[in-house]
């Protein structure tokens, strides 16, 4: 059956429609019939228990810089009108994209929220994976510099990063004489109000970060990226490289540890980040991202598996 689909996402014409996981759901939803709307979520509106936006009906090709046609604005109630929701905009973390999850679960018991805006909100993606712990290499979460010191002391070198970073922003690898971490926790007290996500330095990220994209807690596929030169950081938006690869019995492990609780709690579309075959550093639920590298390897069609997730949810409720 043909859904209404409203896609809340970052303006469309700043996209890389070669990577871009957004788009593939946007193609393949196209594919199958699904009528797209795409909305930012600042235009988001709420009164009298209805929450709707301006949108702009949307088709989208896989021609570069001819990628999508909008039609005119409509106001369209996310309530009533739509039948599935995808909160794909990009992190900042911040109060803006918290209250966009506040708004759209006032409508999840009608429209069905990809992810599920609840579970969005209180799985931030380095906060909740300290409940995998044991998975987890040695982590400290602080503003200290104290505590950053002693951590470093016990593990040598180490990593810091923002609590609430994305896309390999902002992290720091800090050798073990200590060069610089005083001035870095000085720079992290003043940019950001959170404390800080501090872990021992894992040698084997050298050979990549395995992004591993799990759909309604089952495993979809996985890609390595590797570092490009000079780099500790694997993340494709800053220039690491992607390459095929296959689960570790450690990965797998860990996919069948969070698989249950993703199902649960409405987390679709979910990726999770694992160097070294073993050590699971974050689990990525706001807006995932790796299916198209990962569909090009293995020629799956993870945006497909995504979408029969989400129709058969919408068919459970009727």
């Amino acid at each position: 059956m043909p859904l209404t689909v409203a896609v809340q996402m970052d303006p469309l014409d700043a996209i890389n429609i070669a990577g871009d996981s957004t788009f593939a759901l946007m193609l393949s939803a196209q594919a199958r019939g699904h009528r797209l709307f795409h909305y930012s979520p600042e235009a988001l509106n709420y009164a009298d228990g209805r929450v709707w936006t301006t949108a702009h009906p949307v088709t989208v090709q896989r021609v570069a810089g001819n990628h999508f046609s909008f039609g005119d604005p409509v106001k369209l109630d996310l309530g009533e009108e739509a039948d599935v929701v995808l909160m794909r905009q990009d992190p900042p973390f911040d109060l803006g994209y918290i209250t966009a999850t506040h708004l759209l679960e006032r409508i999840a018991d009608k429209t069905l929220v990809v992810n599920d805006p609840a579970s969005v909100r209180n799985a931030p993606e380095k906060v909740w994976v300290l409940d995998y712990a044991r998975f987890m290499p040695p982590t400290l979460v602080t503003r200290s510099l104290d505590e950053a010191k002693a951590f470093l002391a016990k593990h040598g070198a180490i990593v810091v990063k923002p609590l609430h970073g994305n896309g390999g922003k902002a992290i720091f690898k800090i050798d073990a004489d200590g060069a610089n971490l005083s001035s870095l926790i000085e720079v992290f007290n003043t940019a950001y109000r959170e404390p800080h996500m501090i872990q021992a330095f894992l040698p084997d990220v050298a050979k990549g970060d395995k992004r591993i994209v799990l759909v309604d807690g089952e495993v979809a596929g996985a890609v390595n990226r590797v570092p490009g030169e000079g780099e500790i950081r694997s993340n494709l938006a800053v220039g690491g490289k992607a390459a095929k690869t296959e689960l570790t019995q450690k990965e797998r492990e860990i996919c069948a540890a969070l698989g249950p609780e993703l199902k649960k709690r409405g987390l679709i579309f979910v990726g999770i980040d694992v160097i070294g075959g073993e050590w699971l550093t974050e689990i990525n639920v706001t807006s995932p991202t790796g299916i198209v590298a990962i569909d090009t390897f293995n020629g799956t069609d993870t945006a497909g598996m995504i979408w029969d997730a989400i129709e058969a949810r919408v068919a459970e409720r009727g």
